[in-house]
């Protein structure tokens, strides 16, 4: 038995206007156009609904639209647009591994292969109101026309009106559907869209009753392709694109900001994009870095990476916030483009009994006000460097390990080592070119053994150069004390100090 195609056609009008109002949400209720090209040539290219019943058209000068005041003039951004249609191409792939992308400079169109997604996204209708709600969820309204013939499908959806979010025609009907739809939902060229008003034709159904021959003789076979466009039979290849996985937002402002503060509110709504598209394919936010371009053609970017992955967005909004109030720009920011890498959820399984774990995010937050007071080298996790110079170590981030504790149980008794930091300047008393007494907080203490010496030295080829003559005395002071210790003489000074004591 031969399987039934179907496809989904997501359509989104007035793509510019979308992209930009998408991350300017103080906008979405306000009368918008977006103008293109250089001032004082620019004109509208699209506008919202309210833009629309307020008389704007398209073509509209600069000059023209000025005499709106109540509409809010923005540049189209093509960059803009490019974040938006990947963000949406995302969105149609988590429903379906196979998407074609047919938009056009003015519109986003795509199409998903649904055949055989019934099990896993409910009927066409139950799919494509899904499809609706999670192009909402992204800022864009958008339809959705279900049809078995891939261009009746994406005709479909062109042709639908603006309040219709789904459309499901069942297989064979495609034509009946197709018959009251205008001819500018094909791609007519203009010779074409002249003859066709010249021989009366408005409607696809009208170009779908000419007969094919006659059509072929006067048009070629160009009049046959939009003929069988018009019936709802015109046969597709299905070239299918595979989109990257990327967590990319990218907004260009209206005027340079100075104040961070200002600039918190496109943050946030920025986070909050970036977390549900996170989010709708089961991931958290690992990192996020944040690249300010800047006026005169500099740019600066933060990298904020906290313990654990996740998706709090006010989390993620005080971490940047914090990192930015630590490390600012020098100059106004122009534009702002937010990168995360994404990472799995964490889970932490908790006993009936055990006590509630404090909340990883506090701890972020913690050590991003520590790190904003002391500084990005003094804090973090100590680790030491491959030298044997005493107390030579780095700070690195706190990274949580994922890999199973190396922690192993032993009943060997073990002596603890208390390192005394700074360490103690002693008065030391040689016999035999070793440790005979010493003065240690004033006591004094003789030696009964004396292990050593250590020799430990480095550096000998430059101006950091040192060496120390470490000793592990065991004293006793006239009181009867015994103090178990390590001695250590700085060669390069011929001073003595107290490193460490044993317990």
């Amino acid at each position: 038995m031969k399987s039934v195609e179907q496809y989904a056609c997501i359509y989104a009008r007035e793509f510019p206007a979308q992209a930009l109002l998408r991350l300017r949400s103080e906008l979405r209720n306000q009368p918008c156009a977006v103008l293109e090209g250089d001032p004082p040539l620019q004109y509208v290219c699209s506008c919202n609904t309210k833009a629309r019943l307020l008389g704007i058209e398209y073509g509209m000068t600069r000059v023209e639209l000025d005499t709106f005041p109540s509409v809010t003039a923005l540049a189209r951004s093509l960059a803009e647009q490019a974040a938006t249609k990947t963000a949406l191409l995302q969105c149609a792939g988590a429903f379906s591994p196979s998407v074609e992308d047919v938009s056009d400079c003015g519109t986003f169109r795509c199409v998903v292969d649904i055949a055989g997604t019934e099990k896993l996204h409910g009927p066409p209708a139950t799919l494509g109101r899904a499809l609706t709600e999670r192009a909402k969820e992204l800022g864009i309204a958008s339809s959705v026309a279900i049809a078995s013939n891939f261009h009746a499908a994406v005709c479909l959806a062109r042709g639908m009106w603006a309040k219709k979010r789904v459309m499901v025609i069942p297989s064979g009907d495609e034509s009946p559907a197709l018959a009251p739809l205008p001819l500018s939902v094909l791609d007519l060229s203009e010779e074409q869209a002249e003859t066709f008003s010249l021989w009366g034709i408005h409607t696809l159904g009208m170009l779908a009753a000419l007969p094919e021959k006659a059509l072929i003789a006067r048009m070629g076979q160009e009049g046959k392709r939009l003929r069988q466009l018009a019936s709802g039979t015109l046969p597709h290849l299905f070239v299918p694109i595979q989109p990257p996985f990327s967590l990319d937002e990218f907004i260009e402002l209206d005027s340079p900001v100075e104040l961070l503060e200002s600039l918190l509110f496109v943050l946030g709504v920025m986070l909050e994009q970036l977390v549900l598209r996170a989010a709708a394919r089961a991931l958290a936010l690992a990192s996020v870095t944040a690249t300010l371009s800047l006026e005169g053609g500099g740019s600066h970017s933060r990298t904020v990476r906290p313990a654990l992955p996740g998706n709090d967005r006010h989390l993620w909004l005080k971490l940047l916030h914090l990192d930015l109030e630590a490390h600012p720009p020098n100059a106004a920011i122009i534009s702002l483009t937010l990168t995360a890498v994404p990472g799995h959820v964490s889970k932490v399984q908790l006993g009936l009994f055990s006590p509630q774990l404090p909340d990883a995010s506090r701890f972020d937050v913690t050590l991003a006000r520590i790190r904003a007071i002391v500084g990005e080298e003094s804090v973090g996790c100590p680790i030491l460097k491959d030298s044997h110079r005493p107390d030579d170590f780095q700070m690195k981030p706190f990274v949580v390990p994922t890999g199973p504790s190396g922690t192993q149980n032993s009943n060997r008794s073990l002596t603890s080592m208390r390192q005394l930091r700074p360490a103690e300047d002693v008065s030391v008393t040689l016999r035999d070119q070793q440790p005979a007494s010493f003065f240690f907080r004033q006591q004094r203490y003789d030696v009964e053994r004396a292990y050593g010496p250590w020799l430990l030295g480095g550096e000998w080829w430059g101006n950091s150069r040192w060496g120390f003559q470490q000793w592990d005395l065991i004293a006793r002071s006239h009181d009867g004390i015994l103090l178990c210790c390590c001695l250590v003489r700085d060669l390069t000074q011929s001073r003595w100090q107290m490193a460490a004591l044993y317990d």
